[in-house]
C-alpha cells in the first residue's frame, strides 16, 4: 500500500490539495519522497483517494487526486473510551492501540485514584501529543477517520455530559451488586453508539461506582483476574466487538 498522509482540507470534489506542515515534514524529510510519487490522502472523516505528488518543497507539499480508494471499514457501533488517565507514558500507547482498535473517540478522566495531578494536564502538551498519536496510529492502521481526543475531566462532568446509545463502566466483580458479564453485552450490538468508562491503576472509589450507576451506566466485569490497567479497555474493546459483530 502506498503511504498515507492526513489532508484535513481535502474534499471529495477535490482535484489537489497541500498537506500540513507535520505531514509535508514526514513526506519529504522521513519518507523522502518527491514530485512523482504515488501516495495516499484521507480528510480524517471517512474519505480517502490515490494522488500523485506534484509538488515536494519545504515550503509546500501538493498532492493531485487520482481516484478515490477504499478506506479500513469503521466499526458499527461508535465506541467512546472514557478513560482514567494513566500514568508515565502508558496513555500514549493506549491511545495508539485503542484507535487502531476503532474508537470513534477518547474522553481522558480525572478520576479520585487518578495518579497524575491536574496541572500536569493543564498546559495541553499531552492533549497535543495524545492528537498526534491519534493521526499517526490512523495513518498506520488504514482508518480514514480521525478520532477525536477532547480535554481532560473530572468523571462527574463526563457523566453529567450529553452523549449517544448505552454507557458501561468496567469494575471488579466485588465491586458492587448486579454487576454484568461481558458476555451479557451480546444484545447491545444493534447500538449506535457506546460509551465505555475505564478506571485507573488504583481502580474506581466506590462513590464513583455508584455516581456511574446512578447515571444509567451498565457495570459490567471481564472476569476474576486482575488485568493491568493499560490493558483492560483494549481487551473490553476487543470483546464488545467480537460480540457485536464489529471484527
Amino acid at each position: 500500500m502506498p503511504p498515507r498522509f492526513y489532508a484535513p482540507e481535502l474534499r471529495p470534489d477535490s482535484t489537489s490539495v497541500v498537506l500540513p506542515h507535520d505531514e509535508a515534514e514526514h513526506l519529504t524529510r522521513v519518507m523522502r519522497l518527491g514530485a512523482g510519487a504515488t501516495v495516499r490522502a484521507f480528510d480524517g472523516r471517512g474519505f480517502e483517494c490515490l494522488a500523485r505528488v506534484v509538488q515536494a518543497e519545504r515550503s509546500e507539499v501538493r498532492l493531485e487526486m487520482v481516484e478515490p480508494v477504499e478506506p479500513a471499514p469503521e466499526p458499527r457501533v461508535r465506541i467512546t473510551l472514557a478513560q482514567a488517565v494513566l500514568k508515565g507514558d502508558k496513555m500514549d500507547g493506549l491511545i495508539r492501540d485503542a484507535v487502531m482498535l476503532g474508537v470513534a473517540a477518547v474522553h481522558p478522566l480525572l478520576t479520585a485514584r487518578t495518579d497524575v495531578p491536574p496541572a500536569a494536564l493543564a498546559s495541553g502538551h499531552r492533549l497535543d501529543r495524545w492528537r498526534r498519536i491519534v493521526v499517526a496510529s490512523v495513518k498506520q492502521c488504514g482508518r480514514a477517520v480521525v478520532p477525536e481526543v477532547v480535554a481532560a475531566e473530572t468523571l462527574d462532568a463526563c457523566l453529567a455530559s450529553p452523549h449517544e446509545g448505552f454507557r458501561v463502566m468496567l469494575v471488579e466483580p466485588g465491586a458492587a451488586a448486579g454487576v454484568a458479564t461481558a458476555e451479557e453485552m451480546r444484545g447491545h450490538g444493534g447500538m449506535a453508539a457506546a460509551q465505555l468508562f475505564v478506571g485507573p491503576e488504583g481502580g474506581w472509589a466506590p462513590e464513583e461506582v455508584a455516581a456511574a450507576r446512578e447515571a444509567g451506566c451498565l457495570l459490567v466485569t471481564l472476569g476474576r483476574r486482575t488485568l493491568r490497567a493499560d490493558a483492560t479497555p483494549l481487551i473490553a474493546i476487543g470483546v464488545l466487538q467480537f460480540l457485536w459483530g464489529d471484527l
